[in-house]
């Protein structure tokens, strides 16, 4: 991303990974993601599925959410309620700075948490993560039965 910044230009963009899907509730994810987001405060919004209802997923969460939707990294023994679901706007100010080389997102993404400029927002539908075999047979059966 780094690299495609001079591309992308100076506003926010999305970011999606490849291993997620979800089902819309009322209103698409996509804009409710684009309408919240707030460059004044935020250098990132990311979108977050509930751990308790998302399809694929069994691990122990990543994040809990302020009320008003700042984030915050779960502890290493602590449960969280939300898992990020590979989805976010983004702010090109989020990579002032970034190393040249390959590095983790994680990097840029614990400086904004620390800035107060890291935010979520609750996926609205259902949440799939597709990144094993085991994990894309529920996310077919799921699909299935919301076709039903």
């Amino acid at each position: 991303m780094v690299k495609a910044l001079p591309s992308l230009g100076a506003m926010p963009f999305y970011h999606l990974n490849s291993d997620t899907i979800w089902i819309d509730g009322v209103k698409s994810n996509l804009v409710r993601l684009a309408e919240g987001f707030d460059p004044a405060k935020m250098d990132a919004l990311l979108l977050l599925a509930a751990t308790s209802s998302s399809v694929g997923y069994s691990g122990r969460g990543d994040f809990t959410m302020a009320p008003d939707g700042r984030l915050r990294r779960r502890s290493e023994r602590e449960v969280a309620p939300f898992v990020y679901a590979g989805v976010a706007i983004l702010s090109p100010t989020l990579f002032a700075g970034a190393p040249s080389g390959a590095f983790s997102l994680n990097l840029l993404f614990d400086r904004a948490i620390a800035a107060g400029r890291f935010y979520g927002l609750r996926l609205e539908g259902v949440w799939m993560h597709v990144g094993t075999p085991d994990a894309i047979a529920a996310a077919e059966a799921a699909i299935l039965a919301s076709a039903a």
